[in-house]
């Protein structure tokens, strides 16, 4: 198994949008993902919808390192888009769980 120093960086988090709102910041994160696909660093961000509320939407991300993630935050499309889903959520975003990804199916 690796060691916690060879892991990759990982979060999951929780956004809720107002009322009526959960496609619409789908639709951001969904565009957020394709944004950041590229980036250095970027294994896998995935975005998803809870099946019994369409308001709360999942965030998973893996990156090489947290530094990879922190740098694809500073990106001008990037911040423009935190800038559009801001406004649809209800309240402010939960704080993610961090992770030390070690492995499995899809990662290399």
């Amino acid at each position: 198994m690796p060691q916690a120093s060879q892991a990759k960086y990982g979060l999951f988090g929780k956004l809720k949008a107002l009322e009526g709102k959960g496609e619409e910041l789908a639709a951001i994160l969904l565009e957020a993902a394709q944004l950041v696909s590229p980036a250095r660093g970027c294994c896998i961000y995935l975005v998803s919808q809870d099946v019994h509320n369409a308001s709360v939407v999942w965030v998973t991300e893996v990156w090489e390192t947290q530094e990879d993630h922190d740098n694809s935050l500073k990106a001008p499309e990037v911040r423009a888009l935190i800038g559009k889903a801001m406004p649809l959520l209800d309240g402010p975003p939960e704080k993610g769980t961090t992770l030390a990804v070690l492995g499995g199916k899809g990662l290399q």
